[in-house]
């Protein structure tokens, strides 16, 4: 049994990434400071584990701890390191996620998001494991008008961009170096949707400003009506345009990069994660009110700093050389994260 180290891993996409890892059969260590998220997010997936894979259970270790902390890193490797399933990889997904927030308070996502992958990598160093999947994001390609390809140029308009462009830079250099290791960059483009069991899904403390849980909000009556931030773009119905992807999907992507790096003894590549199709802010809109039968009033506010118009995935890297495609689609994705939504907040 090999031992995955999942960083974040009670998050949103850590939480979905912990089961399926479990469900295929990995020893799962999950290291989670719980700035962003909550430790009841583990208790719903160790309830979803009793109900429908109890034999897993055994093979998950939670640890409570923040990567800006060296030594609470070591002592997570050493604790492994003397058994026979040691950390073979690791998953990074742990940093703050907000443009906005980023913005106002910069320094918080250059120490959170870069010191503490460095700390990650030395402790890494230091307990011979020399695999790692690296959460990126589709916001490093700045402003553009074209479905983007992974060496197409990269443009960071904030500071949340700018640190996760940095750990790649930062990766690459010290691939160089580490010849005999594997690295793999998973570019994000925008996960929404929910397990389909409907007990986990994405909750985060503080307000969640993405755009599908405010949607959900006020689908359940806790907003009157979700901000769309500008409709000048230049789109055709002047809203932004995102490639949004199933968090099913989403996962589905680090399980073959994982397998790709178990089995490469030397590697530095970087992935796309996205459906290829563009939708815009109104557009998801009424794919939400089509598919549950819920109006989404909303109102027009002016544009966020950090934003741009179109942001669209060419992902056909990953289906070349991950054998990875997407299979749900956007009404998927609007059942499945309304089901969970309503399940876990009335």
């Amino acid at each position: 049994m090999q031992t995955i180290l999942l960083t974040g891993g009670a998050g949103y996409i850590g939480s979905h990434l912990c089961l399926s890892l479990l469900k295929d059969g990995y020893q799962v260590v999950v290291l989670d400071s719980f700035i962003n998220s909550y430790p009841n997010s583990l208790k719903k997936l160790i309830g979803l584990l009793n109900k429908k894979y109890p034999n897993c259970i055994k093979n998950l270790y939670i640890f409570e701890g923040d990567l800006r902390n060296l030594q609470v890193i070591n002592n997570i490797f050493s604790e492994f390191y003397k058994s026979e399933n040691y950390i073979k990889a690791v998953i990074h997904l742990a940093g703050l996620k907000y443009v906005e927030e980023s913005v106002k308070n910069p320094l918080s996502y250059w120490e959170t998001n870069v010191v503490g992958t460095v700390n990650l990598l030395k402790a890494m160093s230091n307990y011979d494991c020399k695999k790692l999947i690296f959460s990126s994001s589709a916001s490093i390609y700045g402003e553009t008008n074209k479905i983007l390809r992974e060496n197409d140029p990269i443009k960071p308009t904030n500071p949340y961009s700018k640190t996760k462009y940095a750990v790649e830079q930062i990766l690459q250099d010290f691939s160089v170096q580490k010849r005999d290791w594997s690295f793999i960059i998973l570019r994000y483009f925008n996960p929404i949707g929910a397990h389909y069991s409907g007990i986990i899904g994405d909750k985060c403390k503080g307000k969640n400003k993405n755009i599908f849980p405010t949607i959900n909000d006020v689908a359940l009556g806790l907003k009157n009506e979700l901000k769309i931030f500008g409709d000048d773009w230049d789109t055709l119905d002047g809203t932004c345009i995102r490639d949004y992807i199933h968090i099913m999907d989403l996962v589905d992507g680090h399980l073959a990069a994982l397998d790709s790096a178990l089995n490469e003894s030397s590697l530095f590549s970087v992935f796309n994660l996205g459906t290829g199709h563009g939708t815009s802010v109104k557009e998801l809109i009424k794919t939400f009110e089509k598919v549950n039968r819920i109006k989404i009033p909303f109102s027009i506010a002016p544009r966020r700093d950090g934003d741009v118009s179109f942001l669209v995935a060419d992902a056909s890297k990953a289906l070349i050389y991950l054998n990875w495609k997407t299979k749900y689609n956007l009404e998927d994705m609007c059942r499945d994260g309304w089901n969970w939504y309503k399940q876990n907040n009335t």
